[in-house]
């Protein structure tokens, strides 16, 4: 019985207590409505700092004691801990961080993805079905197999697919051949202006890929000057470069403007 009437007795405090702020807090907020001075700015975001910090003590009884419940309900149940749910509000996805310095440019395809797959429900499915049904290209290196290619090849036995292969053209070549051992797009050869990298320059101290490109300013390569003309990370895997590509010294047909992407965290080569 004591212990009932301590209880009720704080309840009844608290009750008292809280009504009390009620009455507080509506007499602050009619004095706001006659005070239009600097002091009323600073009552009224005083009162919502208040508010929010109750909001947020309450919130966190409220999870303290729930999570109690669950700890002393799984002391008496026989059956294993069921982890949440994937499709639950507790599950890792709501844990993973928003990065809050993401390109805007990013941002906003990535904003243009998720209304897509929200507008087109069955989308994701369609996409699985077709990328289950995927056939890799045929790996066919005849070409450069040919008896006549052979010493136009590397020394480390890197052969160029047929179907991906550079093909030159045959008025250019003094030898008349279209054959160069290459996969790799040739920007002035073949009008390219994009590249995508799916490889670091260097890699466990194995060298990849040639860097074509200066650190900054301007390089001459051969008979093509190399501009570069912007550096932008998008995010942690993917840099953007833009380039400023001119032919010397003919100035005929000579500007060419290729964006390659380099992948900064992989393996392989496009």
């Amino acid at each position: 019985m004591a212990f009932l009437a301590v209880v009720l007795g704080l309840s009844v405090a608290l009750f008292y207590v809280h009504r009390r702020s009620g009455y507080e807090l509506k007499e602050k907020l009619v004095g706001m409505a006659t005070d239009t001075g600097n002091d009323a700015t600073t009552t009224y975001q005083d009162l919502c700092r208040q508010r929010m910090a109750e909001r947020s003590s309450d919130v966190f009884h409220h999870a303290t004691h729930t999570s109690r419940i669950n700890s002393v309900s799984s002391q008496f149940s026989d059956g294993a801990t069921q982890s949440p749910s994937a499709r639950s509000s507790t599950s890792s996805w709501s844990e993973e961080p928003a990065h809050s310095n993401m390109d805007i440019s990013t941002g906003h395809m990535i904003l243009a993805y998720m209304e897509d797959h929200l507008q087109n429900r069955d989308r994701l499915e369609k996409e699985w079905e077709a990328l289950c049904g995927y056939q890799a290209e045929p790996a066919s290196c005849s070409t450069a197999q040919d008896k006549n290619n052979t010493k136009k090849n590397r020394p480390n036995g890197v052969l160029a697919y047929d179907h991906s292969r550079v093909v030159l053209k045959v008025e250019n070549n003094q030898s008349g051949s279209d054959y160069i051992n290459a996969s790799l797009i040739m920007v002035w050869e073949s009008g390219c202006v994009v590249i995508v990298m799916l490889t670091p320059l260097s890699e466990n101290g194995t060298k990849q890929c040639h860097q074509y490109w200066p650190d900054e300013g301007s390089d001459l390569y051969h008979i093509y000057e190399v501009n570069l003309v912007s550096e932008h990370i998008w995010c942690e895997d993917f840099l953007v470069r833009s380039f400023y590509l001119k032919k010397r010294p003919d100035q005929r047909d000579a500007y060419r403007n290729p964006v390659p992407f380099p992948f900064l965290d992989g393996s392989g080569c496009s």
